[in-house]
């Protein structure tokens, strides 16, 4: 949708038309998805950890020292992580605007063609983009916005989003982390306490999955399965494996 500043110079039955149209689309994909990542290794990495730990015999206090401590680094590695690639995202994309910038002031001619060009694969004729053309060329801004947009693909990142990458990451792996420890903090016998983890870190993962389906647009019960299997292997593996070093 077009901003504000860009609505002004429109017709007013047209503006009329969009002040009273409201269209409903999903917006907080970024957030979403560093939910999603925080969240599903939260759950996984720490309840593995445990049903290892648990697989070695070792005590619930064991299992629980050793599980904060790896969703306290797990959260920060991830969090970094987030940051890291958030910035790299930022980063990129004032290379390539410098880059762009410094083509549309060096050969106008031929970024005016790519402007053509662009146009011309949505069907547009020669006669009819040609005024657009002309027009971008007299407003070097929206001409640079265009050329990010539509050349490269590029969408200008929030100057904030590596901050609020890391902490929404951090937070979501933190509480996911916490799921499978819960039992042991009740439980003293870890062979015991590692049977009601499985139990409510399965239950967490169908109602993570169920909801990531949902806003990934996906079928809601097969992400459910597909999340609750991947956890499962992987607490198996790890508590099996401990098993067969440490009977």
């Amino acid at each position: 949708m077009a901003g504000t500043e860009h609505r002004l110079s429109l017709e007013p039955e047209k503006q009329g038309l969009l002040n009273h149209h409201t269209e409903k689309h999903f917006t907080a994909g970024e957030i979403v998805r560093d939910i999603i990542i925080g969240v599903s290794d939260g759950l996984t990495v720490p309840f593995a950890l445990a049903a290892g730990l648990s697989g070695a015999n070792a005590t619930s206090s064991i299992v629980l020292t050793a599980g904060i401590a790896e969703v306290a680094a797990g959260a920060i590695s991830m969090g970094l992580g987030g940051y890291l690639a958030a910035k790299s995202e930022g980063d990129h994309y004032a290379r390539e605007l410098k880059r762009e910038q410094d083509e549309i002031i060096a050969v106008p001619d031929t970024e005016a063609a790519e402007v053509a060009e662009i146009l011309a694969q949505y069907g547009i004729e020669a006669h009819e983009y040609a005024p657009v053309v002309n027009a971008l060329r007299k407003r070097p801004q929206a001409w640079l916005d265009f050329m990010m947009k539509f050349e490269l693909g590029l969408e200008k990142p929030d100057p904030r989003r590596a901050l609020h990458s890391a902490m929404t990451i951090a937070i979501a792996y933190i509480l996911g982390g916490v799921v499978p420890l819960l039992p042991y903090m009740f439980i003293p016998k870890a062979a015991e306490a590692v049977v009601f983890s499985v139990v409510v870190t399965l239950v967490a993962l169908l109602i993570f999955g169920y909801a990531k389906g949902h806003f990934t647009g996906n079928r809601p019960f097969r992400s459910a399965l597909e999340t609750a299997l991947i956890g499962a292997m992987a607490s198996a593996a790890a508590f099996g494996m401990a098993k067969a070093f440490h009977p």
